[in-house]
């Protein structure tokens, strides 16, 4: 009797043991709307890893480590690091979404400002940060079943990570992307600005000295620039399953 296809992705997914899905990419290149939709596909839990850089650098902001001009007071921020905790809470209120906890507090709204995005690359750009969240990073996949999505997830985070996702778009894409976002959202900034801020975290995360943004030998790219929403779902969820149906050939 032949199984309906529905039924076969059941049991792909039931039957084999968890994995942890790695999705790493430019910024604004769409990788954390992916990752978020593909876990709530596959009951797997998201993990926001960008996000908790940019709780960092709230903080950073917040207790005065970060000077009118951009510098950073780094010798006082990393002994503030002991203090810090980041974690995400599955939000009880109307939009249903995943939001990240700075030492308790949701700070969803206040990390995605753009004062934040001026600043965090050269917060994560700070090796003692990185060596903090990595940490943290870890810890969530102690147990598998994750997606995480970042810029140093396949290559630092989790090198053996059985699935490995690279992301791109080309920048004037991805700036229009962020640009529309920040304009749903009533932030009043032109495109240009935007575009610049793009660029120069672009810089920033492929020439850093620890960890770079690169792709990982064994990660399969995936260029989003013209695709739908749902061809890149359809996409993702293609490669999963071959990737369950491998490990379950080789049990």
């Amino acid at each position: 009797m032949n199984m309906p296809d529905t039924m076969k992705e059941n049991i792909a997914i039931t039957d084999v043991p968890k994995i942890i899905v790695a999705i790493d990419g430019y910024s604004s290149s769409g990788k954390s709307t992916m990752a978020r939709e593909l876990a709530r596909r596959i009951s797997y839990v998201y993990i926001d890893s960008g996000a908790m850089y940019r709780a960092v650098t709230l903080y950073a902001l917040q207790n005065g480590l970060i000077e009118s001009d951009g510098k950073i007071k780094t010798q006082e921020l990393i002994e503030h690091l002991p203090d810090i905790e980041v974690s995400f809470q599955k939000n009880a209120g109307k939009d249903g979404v995943q939001h990240t906890l700075l030492n308790g507090k949701d700070v969803e709204s206040e990390i995605r400002s753009m004062e934040v995005s001026n600043n965090v690359s050269p917060i994560a750009e700070i090796p003692e940060v990185r060596q903090r969240m990595v940490e943290l990073q870890q810890k969530f996949g102690i147990h598998k079943g994750i997606v995480m999505d970042g810029r140093d997830i396949g290559t630092t985070v989790f090198p053996h990570a059985e699935l490995k996702i690279f992301v791109y778009a080309g920048l004037h894409e991805r700036a229009k992307r962020r640009w529309a976002e920040l304009q749903h959202k009533g932030t009043d900034l032109s495109y240009e600005e935007v575009y610049k801020n793009l660029e120069q975290r672009d810089k920033i995360d492929t020439t850093r000295a620890v960890s770079p943004l690169r792709k990982a030998p064994d990660a399969i790219e995936l260029d989003n620039g013209a695709i739908t929403h749902e061809e890149q779902m359809e996409w993702l969820m293609r490669h999963f399953q071959l990737k369950l149906e491998e490990i379950s050939n080789n049990l």
